[in-house]
């Protein structure tokens, strides 16, 4: 193995010798601690120190890094004490994530690293998006990214690598190449020569070193970072090394042929460094014990430290409260006028527009949503007024997108995502369901993300365009949803979710965009997420809905106004109105649930759930539902007709009527 030490001084040779030693002294203490049974899983990095500490020093301390799950050296080189990581891996108060998620699964802005999930690829996306909230500010940095050789055949990797490179983010896309995912080897993995050749099909440059070569590590990851920083563009990194442990100490190496640790042993990255450094003279065999001693002590009392350390409480109260970033709705609002005349559309165009004016950091993007105003116009000007680095075309790659929007809130920006199609939501499912929803709730950072969705049937789109999927999203916690009915809501409803520094899916009808024309105020009104609205007042019998029901229900009270309906438009499904709910109940004792999506599991169910649970007594009548067919969704008219819940409302009322 060669070493160029280039300009570094002997102390600095020194010190990074002690910055890759202390993270295998700390391996081999956990591995202590595993058999004595005081741990109870590690994932060990022991083999590849010289990856996460060469390309951690490379980094400045005020830029991003997104280590993986052996990645200890990204951790101590950044300063982060043994004894908050001891607690962390065991679920101690002082731990990062509150006992609430394992080892390296957490995220710390202090020391600017955000921690992957178990899904992988992910974290890909998310470089992407700090990487382009310091592009826009004018700063002049580089975010590092990790992932492992066999993470790399994910989508993810794919969208993120793509995007990266349209928009010419300054990620340095780092590939761990161990030879192994967990028992794969890369022979079963991938038919390239070279991981590092992925590069050239994204149209970026690629480079392959000697992982276990810590100088060469950093090296090239500090001449690759001046270079993007100048001039910002991706890169991709491929760090050839070997894992000389299972995937987690309970996996065991039987898979891997006796050979293959012979030769990379030979390899091993601290013991070929400290003969460097023993050959230059820079270390002494005096010193190494002397080094080790005092490492072993602090190791020892960090670790005691954490072990001392009183165990987490539970208390249902924090658990709940934690899930959502604390906001405070404002309590003053700008007077409603004046007002103007608007469809639906418009009133989501004139609310982005004001949000776009109000937060410089609001970011826009989606497919086609430029020069083109996106599918259905909502943003068409857009970019006149507010450039394309703030109105953004993206490739169709929906998991990237959601994850970028996420990078750019993690790095001070909020960021309206729009889906072309609510039902297009799944491409992106897994960033919106446990890296959006989760963030705040495992280690209290809050996400500024508002998913726009496009969503429902009365256009004959059929089973791909026409979705009421909110169902999806309601029983997720740490989202909040909202379904506005009207232009007013539609507006309002759109200013608050992206005022709220929590992830907001923010569903539209696509039916309304053109159908219906309302007063809006012209001022930035908000309507507070989570209140209902009492649209009409009744005596004898509620109908609990949202969006297209709402219009559904209005045109059912007036072709029978001798049956008093009270109609109670819910505007947010998560958080819901249940006061408002209960009060109707009590009051008309009748209950109607009326929502386009599927009848069975639609979030009607829960609403049924509730009033069943809360309001039984005031009942005199069985709570009653009013779904759509449990079918997809059809394109023909006559079919489609068939399969909304309209064609089942009188039926429905009457029957609740009657009992």
């Amino acid at each position: 193995m060669i070493f160029d030490r280039k300009n570094l001084d002997n102390d600095t040779l020194l010190a990074f010798y002690k910055k890759m030693l202390f993270p295998r002294m700390v391996e081999e203490k956990m591995l202590i601690l595993l058999r004595q049974g005081r741990i109870g899983k590690w994932f060990s990095g022991i083999g590849q120190e010289a990856i996460a500490v060469g390309s951690a020093l490379a980094m400045n301390t005020d830029e991003y890094i997104l280590p993986m799950h052996r990645n200890l050296g990204v951790f101590t080189s950044r300063n982060i004490p043994l004894s908050r990581l001891m607690a962390q891996w065991q679920g101690k108060p002082s731990g990062f994530t509150k006992g609430r998620d394992r080892s390296f699964h957490f995220g710390t802005q202090e020391y600017k690293i955000i921690g992957m999930i178990s899904h992988l690829g992910p974290q890909l996306a998310l470089a992407d998006g700090i990487a382009l909230a310091d592009v826009l500010s004018g700063k002049k940095k580089s975010t590092l990214v990790f992932t492992g050789e066999g993470a790399t055949s994910e989508g993810d990797f794919h969208e993120a690598l793509n995007i990266a490179s349209v928009w010419k983010l300054p990620v340095i896309f780092l590939i761990e190449n161990n030879g192994y995912a967990l028992s794969t080897p890369t022979s079963e993995q991938y038919n390239c020569r070279e991981l590092v050749d992925k590069a050239i099909g994204y149209g970026i440059e690629g480079r392959r070193i000697d992982g276990n070569n810590l100088l060469e590590v950093y090296n090239t990851i500090t001449s690759l970072n001046k270079a993007i920083r100048e001039n910002p563009r991706p890169v991709l990194l491929e760090c050839m090394t070997f894992r000389m442990r299972g995937h987690e100490e309970a996996s065991g190496t039987k898979y891997v042929p006796t050979n293959l640790f012979e030769w990379w042993a030979g390899k091993d990255p601290v013991t070929n460094f400290e003969k460097y450094l023993l050959a230059e003279g820079v270390l002494f065999k005096d010193m190494i014990p002397v080094i080790r001693k005092e490492f072993a002590a602090l190791i020892e009392t960090e670790i005691e430290r954490a072990y001392a350390e009183t165990d987490i409480v539970p208390d249902v109260a924090t658990e709940l409260q934690d899930m959502y970033k604390p906001y405070s709705f404002p309590a003053v609002q700008p007077k409603p006028l004046p007002v103007t005349g608007k469809r639906y559309i418009d009133a989501i165009s004139d609310g982005l527009k004001q949000a776009m004016r109000k937060h410089p950091n609001l970011v826009i993007m989606g497919q086609d949503i430029a020069e083109y105003g996106g599918a259905f116009k909502i943003t068409q000007g857009f970019v006149d007024e507010f450039g394309k680095a703030r109105v953004r075309n993206t490739p169709i790659c929906e998991s990237a997108i959601v994850g970028a929007g996420m990078g750019l809130a993690l790095n001070g920006y909020k960021a309206v995502v729009e889906m072309q199609f609510a039902d297009f939501v799944t491409c992106g499912f897994n960033q919106v369901i446990n890296n959006l929803a989760k963030t705040h709730y495992r280690w209290g950072q809050g996400v500024d993300v508002v998913i726009r969705m496009p969503a429902g049937a009365g256009t004959g789109a059929g089973p791909f365009h026409s979705q009421s999927n909110e169902a999806w999203f309601t029983k997720t916690p740490g989202l909040k949803v909202v379904y506005p009915a009207f232009p007013a809501d539609a507006k309002g409803l759109l200013l608050a979710a992206i005022d709220d520094p929590n992830p907001v899916i923010y569903f539209e009808h696509k039916y309304l965009y053109r159908s219906i024309t309302a007063d809006v105020p012209d001022n930035e009104v908000m309507i507070e997420i989570g209140k209902a609205n009492v649209i009409k007042q009744g005596e004898k019998a509620s109908i609990i809905t949202f969006g297209l029901g709402v219009h559904w229900a209005l045109e059912y009270a007036d072709k029978h106004p001798d049956q008093s309906i009270e109609i109670i438009d819910l505007r947010s499904l998560q958080p819901w109105d249940q006061e408002a709910v209960e009060t109707s109940v009590k009051k008309t004792g009748r209950v109607l649930i009326l929502h386009e999506d599927t009848l069975t599991n639609g979030f009607g169910a829960e609403i049924a759930a509730h009033i069943a649970e809360h309001c039984f007594k005031y009942l005199d009548a069985p709570v009653m539902r009013c779904g759509s067919l449990d079918t997809a969704i059809p394109m023909n008219k006559a079919l489609e007709d068939q399969f909304l819940a309209k064609a089942r409302l009188e039926e429905s009322m009457g029957k609740l009527l009657a009992y």
